[in-house]
Order: structure tokens, then C-alpha cells, then sequence
């Protein structure tokens, strides 16, 4: 599990890029490494990845991660190149604090960023909303972009907002991010929980009026 406060962005180091199949290696500062072991999940721009090989350093920690044709797919990993930075979160522990919220890390789909409007202690990014992400990207939810949970600051018919202090913009990637970008979407679990039975409960007739007051 995740929760979507964003520790750094790292740029990638090496790729081995395959057909259906890519590695990626970054070097983790050594305070970002500590106690960091294989088989461990780290969330890439959200995506939750297993630490496949560690190669340690004074000052860094050699990272290595595998991704198949799959998420290569759906999330925006597969167009990375070297030197493309990244958002780096380590897996939540019982006991720490979630100023985010909390987050699996699997990426339902990627949207392009179509607006980008800057001010001197404000920036607002207007993304797309898909039909099929829609519902579960409402006025003032919760959504993660690149693995940083946001609420969602205004919702149109085909696309939504969020507005990032200085604070996000220095420590993930969204202080460099421009027009045309994909951006890596995981809806807010419990959202998409309430959507889900709401559209079941309403394709069901004869359920919703077993559940009416008046037929307790």
C-alpha cells in the first residue's frame, strides 16, 4: 500500500527496453535505501513495482525494476527514457502517518494533460476525463496522478483540474510537467467502491425495493 505523498523524484539511469518487457535502474539516495531489500514494493510515477536486484553504494543505492508488456500498456512507463525523471514512493508501513490517501498502486489508465496555467504560488493542470474514468473522478475527490494523491479541484464534461502548491511542485515531477503529457490515473478505491454498488443497485429494480424503508 501507498499513500500517495510523493518522497522524490529520481531520473532513470538505465533502460533495457524489450518487446513486451523493460527494466529500469535508479540510484536511491542512501537515506531513500535504507532498509530496502528485494522483493520490495516501490511505486514508479504510482505503479507499483518489485525491487529486483540492489547494488549498494556509500552515497546511493543501485536499484533495478522489471515491468511486462502489460504495464508498459497502461501506464505511462513504457515511454520513459534515460534520464526522464520520475515520482518515487516507498511502500507505507503500519503506523506511519497517510497525509495522502490510500493507494494500491495499480494505474487504471493514463489522460493527457491539456492545460497548464501557471501564477507565482499556484498551478492549475488540466487534465483529461474519459467516459470510462468519469464517474469516479468527481468535484473535490480524491484522485493520484503520477503516484501524488490530489483532490480534485474542478470538473467539465470531458476534463477536470487540480491545483498544486509550491510544496508538490518542487518535490514531484508536476513542477516540469507541459501540455500533451500522459499522466498515470488510479481513482480513489473507496469512490469507485460507492459508484460501482450504486450502478448495481440501479440496474437491479427489484433489489432497490427490497432495501425501500417501507419493506422493513
Amino acid at each position: 500500500m501507498f499513500t500517495g505523498i510523493v518522497q522524490t523524484q529520481l531520473p532513470l539511469i538505465e533502460l533495457d527496453h524489450k518487446s513486451d518487457f523493460a527494466s529500469f535502474i535508479f540510484e536511491f539516495p542512501a537515506a531513500m535505501a535504507e532498509n530496502l531489500q528485494i522483493g520490495a514494493s516501490v511505486a514508479i510515477n504510482g505503479t507499483c513495482l518489485t525491487v529486483r536486484t540492489l547494488d549498494v553504494n556509500t552515497e546511493f543505492t543501485r536499484v533495478s525494476f522489471d515491468a511486462i508488456g502489460q504495464t508498459l500498456k497502461v501506464t505511462n512507463l513504457g515511454t520513459l527514457a534515460v534520464g526522464s525523471m520520475v515520482n518515487i514512493e516507498r511502500a507505507a508501513k503500519f503506523g506511519d502517518e497517510i497525509g495522502g490517501h490510500p493507494l494500491s498502486g495499480h494505474i487504471m489508465d493514463q489522460v493527457a494533460v491539456l492545460a497548464v496555467n501557471e501564477s507565482a504560488n499556484n498551478l492549475v493542470v488540466w487534465m483529461q476525463r474519459p467516459e470510462h474514468l468519469a464517474p469516479y473522478l468527481l468535484d473535490k475527490g480524491y484522485v493520484a496522478l503520477n503516484g501524488a494523491s490530489l483532490t480534485i479541484a474542478e470538473v467539465e464534461a470531458d476534463r477536470f483540474s487540480v491545483h498544486l502548491i509550491p510544496e508538490t511542485r518542487d518535490v514531484t515531477t508536476f513542477g516540469a510537467v507541459k501540455v500533451g503529457d500522459a499522466i498515470n490515473v488510479e481513482v480513489d478505491a473507496q469512490t469507485q467502491a460507492v459508484v460501482e454498488t450504486v450502478r448495481r443497485l440501479l440496474a437491479t429494480p427489484e433489489l432497490l425495493t427490497a432495501l425501500a424503508p417501507n419493506n422493513k
